[in-house]
């Protein structure tokens, strides 16, 4: 009883604030956008940004500024899991190495995409190393993942320089990876031909799960970095897909 109480007196306060804010910006602040902020409208308590640019930072960690394609990470990639095959006995990288296997190891059993939905934001976080561990991805393809975000953010003359940034694309990469839940069945008609069902679904790419697994991956992988003489010299012609 008490703690629906305390659950009632949350929501009444957070309503009150909704329909009273403070200091509330009357537009975006991201130009040249004119949508209201989504406190002077009645709709949240953000003081600063619109719902269309509260979604964007959602989903790519920067309320101005779009995640990297696949394509545009790809030649960083292949440099960084070429550095760290190489260099795969040094102390660091082994340490980085043993981090990711303790992240795949504590992930617990993997939950199939269509039974994510209501899930807390760490049990779809774990649901992705569960989902590495699985596939048994190397976990040298983790770390590359980490410096390829890095070296891309040093080659970006537009970069966003928050670590959020940097852990959100980190983590979008990692989602990728770790991919969706895939069935297929078969079931005879009686005309003698065979119905095939196939069932693709993909968990969504935004929110607080990015945010945990790009700090995941963050301590995971703070040991390890490319020596900046030898990012130079590897750097790809073109970053472009």
């Amino acid at each position: 009883m008490t703690d629906a109480r305390q659950r009632q007196r949350r929501l009444s306060n957070l309503h009150a604030r909704i329909a009273n804010p403070v200091d509330a910006y009357e537009r975006c602040r991201v130009y040249p956008c004119t949508n209201g902020t989504t406190a002077d409208r009645g709709e949240g308590l953000n003081r600063l940004y619109c719902r269309k640019h509260i979604e964007f930072y959602r989903r790519h960690g920067s309320y101005v500024k779009r995640s990297y394609g696949a394509g545009e990470i790809r030649p960083y990639r292949v440099k960084a899991l070429q550095w760290l095959k190489a260099h795969a006995d040094e102390p660091s990288v082994r340490l980085s190495v043993t981090n990711v296997l303790r992240l795949y190891r504590s992930a617990g059993a993997p939950i199939e995409a269509f039974r994510l939905p209501g899930k807390t934001p760490a049990d779809r976080a774990r649901t992705m190393w569960a989902q590495l561990r699985t596939q048994e991805v190397d976990p040298l393809e983790v770390l590359a993942v980490w410096l390829a975000v890095d070296m891309r953010l040093r080659d970006d003359p537009a970069l966003d320089r928050h670590d959020e940034y940097r852990r959100v694309q980190a983590a979008k990469l990692i989602h990728r990876m770790a991919g969706g839940t895939h069935k297929r069945w078969e079931r005879d008609r009686a005309d003698g031909s065979v119905e095939i069902t196939a069932l693709h679904k993909h968990p969504v790419s935004r929110g607080r799960v990015l945010r945990i697994v790009g700090e995941d991956v963050a301590l995971a992988c703070e040991l390890v970095a490319i020596p900046i003489q030898l990012e130079k010299q590897s750097k790809p012609a073109t970053c472009d897909a």
